[in-house]
């Protein structure tokens, strides 16, 4: 299994994003690539999943190891695959997700794409107890305090990486600028919507 990749972001996507390494360029499908918007052009780490299967070969990337961690466990759920596993991620923070399967919340649970109660269900069955320790290997990580103009500011730049106009983003600016203390992933969730209708 490839366990990690360090190269040059080349750009990002929706849903993933190009990673360079040794002139060879690696698609890498990942929970929030709008992580990688500031490292476009600079190298940087993405640990990796590599799913293979009689009709696809693909990586899943993650930002650290808790996260792929995570999302090794979650593809053993019955009715849970790489793309399930993915939408949870995106939609939710691990410890969130972790807390929610070891209260029993299917509540919770079922907010995630592609969850219904029989899912929950089986989560909570199959990994309850089971990830208690999962927090244990981290990679040493500075904090980062994001402030909410900068949250705003970071989704601006991440539409235009998209190839969004001006034009497009003033248009929902006064929407998102009334919403406050979103994080960045919010506010491209949000504006995403508000463009697509």
């Amino acid at each position: 299994m490839i366990d990690y990749i360090t190269g040059i972001v080349k750009y990002i996507h929706t849903d993933h994003v190009v990673l360079e390494c040794g002139n060879i360029g690696y698609k890498i499908n990942c929970p929030n690539p709008f992580i990688y918007q500031k490292q476009i052009g600079n190298t940087t780490t993405i640990f990796t999943y590599q799913h293979v299967r009689e009709d696809i070969l693909a990586l899943y990337g993650f930002e650290n190891l808790d996260e792929r961690d995570l999302f090794m466990k979650l593809i053993q759920v019955s009715g849970i695959g790489p793309k399930g596993a993915l939408a949870i991620l995106a939609s939710g923070k691990p410890d969130q997700v972790v807390t929610a399967i070891e209260n029993e919340d299917e509540k919770f649970l079922t907010r995630f794409p592609g969850v219904g109660k029989k899912t929950a269900r089986q989560m909570i069955l199959d990994l309850k107890g089971k990830l208690t320790n999962w927090t244990e290997v981290k990679i040493e990580e500075k904090p980062k305090v994001e402030k909410p103009e900068d949250g705003l500011q970071d989704a601006f730049e991440a539409l235009e990486a998209l190839g969004y106009g001006q034009k497009e983003i003033k248009k929902v600016a006064p929407q998102l600028e009334g919403e406050s203390g979103l994080s960045t992933d919010q506010y491209i969730k949000k504006a995403l919507q508000l463009l697509l209708n």
